[in-house]
């Protein structure tokens, strides 16, 4: 599928917006995303059928810009890609690098795992190795994330961080096309220079899913343990049994979110499909809390309509 984009409103500017409280945000999102969720009439095609899920996401995203809930210079990517139907339903600004913030993180756990294969014993995966993975991941720990980008670079060139990103590209040069890993985390946490495109996360997450690279078993397990991520958690439609493998990324001038869900069916199937949102400013926030909150909310909008999406086409539990 080609890569669309959802076209900021060039009547709004920077003077004329305001921040909404949170209850605010959601009423608005709801006004957004009602329409779709309904069917109503304006956004459905002759026949009564609803519009594909590109458009839908599209339109919602557009709505938000339209109440300021995401302004106009920021940039946005969606990725979906169902893997039962092996279809991918969703592609808007999907080749385009931005900052990856800690979503980079798998991939260091990755480049550790094709370092550990490559070894030949002189490189060990310990328990300590493993708490230190989980760290990195499910509590977003960056010194964590140097220290496992330190382990890599060793048994490289000793180049620093530009050896995670030569392994990865060693390794899967059609999965990391996008992918620019240049510094470590620094003390204050404001990492900007390392990029991934959204297709990049939808590409490193299908390999994950079927098992195409090493390590695949304890990542997964990794990034399945408990966060407050933004693509399940929050989000009305998403029921609780729904297992999700993930990582999510904040700075003051990105939020976003890559993953998989797994949704139970009827007859005890699950339905995987892969979901990335990524909202990116070119600026620092002046008020981040206030900022990632409502741009997490946005996230959580889209994941909400895609979930909607899958239930419908797959007759989800």
């Amino acid at each position: 599928m080609s890569t669309h984009n959802d076209f900021p409103d060039p009547g709004l500017s920077e003077n004329t917006l305001s921040f909404p409280t949170r209850r605010e945000f959601l009423a608005a999102v709801v006004s957004c995303s009602g329409a779709l969720a309904l069917g109503l009439p304006s956004l459905v095609r002759a026949g009564g059928r609803r519009p594909p899920l590109q458009r839908q996401v599209s339109d919602l995203v557009k709505g938000m810009r339209s109440r300021g809930l995401i302004r106009p210079e920021e940039k946005t990517s969606w990725s979906v890609y169902d893997l039962t139907s092996r279809k991918k339903l969703v592609a808007i600004n999907e080749d385009i690098p931005r900052q990856a913030a800690s979503m980079i993180k798998p991939f260091v756990a990755q480049a550790y795992f094709y370092k550990l294969q490559d070894a030949r014993g002189k490189l060990r995966y310990t328990g300590a190795v493993r708490k230190t993975m989980e760290a990195m991941i499910r509590d977003s720990d960056n010194r964590a994330t140097n220290r496992i980008m330190a382990i890599v670079s060793r048994h490289e060139r000793n180049h620093g961080p530009k050896d995670v990103e030569r392994v990865l590209k060693k390794n899967a040069p059609g999965v990391f096309r996008e992918t620019r890993i240049v510094e470590s985390i620094p003390p204050d946490g404001r990492t900007y220079r390392n990029l991934a495109s959204a297709h990049d996360y939808s590409r490193f997450l299908y390999a994950l899913w079927h098992d195409r690279m090493p390590g695949t078993d304890e990542l997964r397990e990794i990034m399945s343990l408990p966060n407050q991520d933004r693509i399940c958690h929050g989000v009305r439609s998403i029921p609780d049994d729904v297992k999700i493998y993930d990582k999510t990324g904040s700075t003051a001038r990105l939020c976003g979110n890559m993953g998989i869900i797994e949704a139970p069916g009827r007859g005890g199937r699950h339905y995987p499909y892969i979901f990335i949102g990524i909202i990116e400013r070119p600026s620092r926030a002046q008020h981040y809390e206030h900022w990632i909150t409502q741009r997490s909310d946005a996230i959580r909008a889209v994941s909400d309509l895609v979930y909607l999406d899958m239930k419908q086409r797959h007759q989800l539990a």
